[in-house]
């Protein structure tokens, strides 16, 4: 029983089975098509003879029917009838059809049925004959009689003078007609019979031709399935089936080769995923790790994880049993581990793999580490956030000002100036602001470019001085200039490290109080001290020329003598050292952010736009140096600044 289903799913069986039935359609098709064609054919034409039978007869016999005959010879009823009878009788004889004339009541005048004659003299009460004595010319029916016989009536009135003086009533078998059309199937079907015997003979040939290749093609299939790759497939023609042979055995061939480089790709693939900059870790369809790279293990901090749930590797259940099965095919979640003091912002990126038919067979999870990332993503939230504060503070103020100008403030002289004051103040506040933040896009776009010059640094120093003298007497600051009789010109951008330097005293005059004391050191960090924080200014001796009020105090210390004399200076340090009230430990690690305040309401109060320090430290990185602070709350701050020492621009 197997065997011979099997039989029945072979190509050839198909074949042959496709192949007749396309030739059976086809002609089936064809077949229905004709005999329709041919049936209607015919029936038109036996249709039309008799329409036209009829209507001759009934010209004849309008004349005969008329109340005025004109053929001489009929004078009564008793000769028109037999002239009628006589007419339909010879005349217009029909085979296996009968036809009646009959006059304007429906009377029966003559038939040509010999059977019949009895209807003579009676009326017809057909339902063609009433319609035709109204005046309708067609009328046309197909009945089936007693016997099973289709027949064909048609009745035509008889018009005289637009008169209507009787009717015509035909009745005509379509036997014939029907013969011949069965006739004409029984040749169509004996065709096709035949047509389809040859068919299956020539679909046997045709599948033999197709189906011996395929099975010795099969029979090859399965040997290099079982690893038998010597064995080649004959080429029997250059059809589609000979091609097919040969790129069997070419592929035979570079199957052979695939497989031995299989191993070696898959190495590569190990290799490249054990050094992905980026953790992966992969899980079958329960949501066990199954494969895991060394990245992976180093951020989850863990030796090993094969065979750990993904739920207890990143601890969110809830996630995993929410990861959708349809479209999405993503989600990406952030997962935080402590590190010192610092937490690591780790994003995973879970993605489903699906197979086809199977729906999700595992998941992949992707770790990237983003701490990095979101701490300037984070920062440049701030940015804007601050740079909106910051802007919509002045500007609100202006607006309530000249609101208040509008209202007739500016009536009372007096009022009307301090409110312009005002407005004034805050205008030049924003232009400060701007003026920092457009310096600051220079500076972080490479677009404003050192003009490094000769510069006398204890002149420049003193200048500094001299710039705040008078808010520093205001305050009764004592300031003192020191640097080391060693350190005369050095290259730098005389104007922008003038701004570094402004804004460290112009800070440390803001948060020194009354009678506290600035001072501005510079010193030579030797080659083994590069990189180091530059001692304090203690280390100075003090030998001060006043100690008034405001008034700079100079001093100088000779070069060190012995080896450390003899080696070659790399850098210089400038310290701003000043007695104020000092930051608090906390706020060190952010003291160089854009817009980063200590005492936000103090420091806006002073006119300070929270970006002194960032500019000075791009300015300072520019030269290729580096600043640092130190600070001790209410005891005073130190910020100490370290530029290279270019070779061309070191005199002694």
């Amino acid at each position: 029983m197997n065997g011979g289903i099997r039989f029945f799913r072979t190509i050839q069986v198909k074949l042959i089975i496709i192949y007749v039935l396309l030739i059976l359609i086809a002609m089936q098709l064809i077949g229905v098509y004709f005999i329709s064609t041919m049936k209607t054919s015919l029936t038109s034409t036996f249709t039309n003879n008799l329409n036209e039978q009829a209507n001759l007869l009934s010209e004849i016999a309008g004349q005969t029917l008329s109340s005025q005959p004109e053929k001489p010879g009929n004078p009564g009823d008793q000769t028109r009838e037999e002239y009628l009878g006589l007419l339909v009788s010879n005349l217009f004889s029909i085979s296996e059809a009968e036809i009646q004339v009959m006059d304007a009541s429906g009377k029966v005048l003559a038939t040509s049925s010999q059977s019949h004659q009895s209807y003579i003299g009676k009326k017809n009460t057909s339902l063609a004959v009433s319609r035709a004595l109204q005046g309708v010319r067609d009328n046309e029916e197909d009945i089936i009689d007693e016997d099973g016989v289709r027949k064909k009536i048609i009745a035509k009135p008889v018009v005289y003078s637009d008169k209507i003086v009787g009717a015509v009533y035909l009745v005509a078998s379509m036997k014939d007609l029907y013969r011949t059309v069965d006739r004409i199937n029984r040749i169509f079907m004996s065709g096709m019979l035949f047509a389809l015997g040859l068919t299956g003979v020539l679909g046997i040939l045709l599948a033999h031709t197709i189906t011996n290749p395929i099975k010795a093609l099969t029979r090859q299939a399965a040997g290099v399935a079982e690893g038998r790759f010597d064995q080649q497939v004959p080429v029997l023609g250059d059809d589609e089936i000979g091609r097919l042979s040969e790129v069997f055995n070419n592929m035979t061939m570079r199957l052979r080769d695939a497989l031995s480089a299989n191993e070696e790709e898959k190495e590569k693939l190990a290799s490249i995923l054990a050094n992905m900059s980026d953790g992966v870790v992969a899980a079958d369809e329960r949501g066990y790790v199954i494969v895991s790279n060394r990245r992976a293990l180093e951020m989850l901090r863990r030796d090993d994880c094969e065979g750990v749930k993904l739920s207890e590797l990143f601890n969110m259940e809830d996630t995993l049993s929410a990861l959708p099965k349809g479209n999405d095919q993503q989600a990406v979640l952030y997962h935080t581990q402590p590190e010192g003091e610092e937490d690591e912002l780790m994003r995973v990126t879970l993605t489903p793999i699906h197979r086809r038919e199977h729906g999700i067979s595992g998941t992949i999870a992707v770790l990237q580490d983003i701490t990095e990332q979101e701490r300037l993503e984070q920062s440049r939230r701030e940015f804007v956030a601050n740079v909106s504060h910051e802007l919509r503070t002045p500007l609100t103020t202006i607006k309530s000002y000249a609101e208040a100008l509008d209202e007739g403030a500016m009536d009372e002289r007096e009022l009307g100036q301090r409110f312009v004051g005002v407005i004034r103040n805050e205008t030049e506040r924003m232009i400060r602001l701007v003026t920092d933040l457009l310096h600051l896009s220079r500076l972080d776009s490479n677009q404003a470019p050192l003009r490094r010059q000769q510069t006398n640094m204890p002149e420049m120093l003193e200048e500094v001085a001299d710039r705040f003298s008078f808010q520093m007497r205001k305050k009764s600051i004592r300031a003192s200039v020191r640097v080391e009789d060693d350190i005369t010109t050095v290259w730098l951008d005389r104007d922008q490290i003038d701004q570094v330097l402004d804004n460290l005293v112009s800070n440390a005059i803001k948060y020194t109080l009354d009678g506290g004391r600035i001072e501005i050191t510079a010193r030579r960090m030797h080659a083994r001290a590069a990189g180091s924080m530059p001692e304090q200014s203690d280390a100075y001796p003090s030998s001060e020329r006043s100690s008034r009020p405001g008034r700079t105090e100079f001093a100088t210390r000779a070069s060190e003598s012995g080896d450390q004399g003899r080696q070659e200076p790399s850098s210089i340090a400038i310290s701003v050292k000043d007695t104020g009230i000092g930051i608090p430990k906390r706020d060190l690690g952010r003291i160089f952010d854009r817009f980063y305040r200590v005492d936000k309401a103090r420091s806006r109060s002073m006119g300070g736009t929270g970006l002194g320090l960032s500019i000075a430290r791009e300015i300072v990185k520019a030269h290729g140096g580096s600043i640092a602070l130190d600070s001790e709350l209410n005891e005073g701050t130190t910020v100490t600044v370290v530029l290279p020492l270019l070779t061309g621009g070191e005199t002694s």
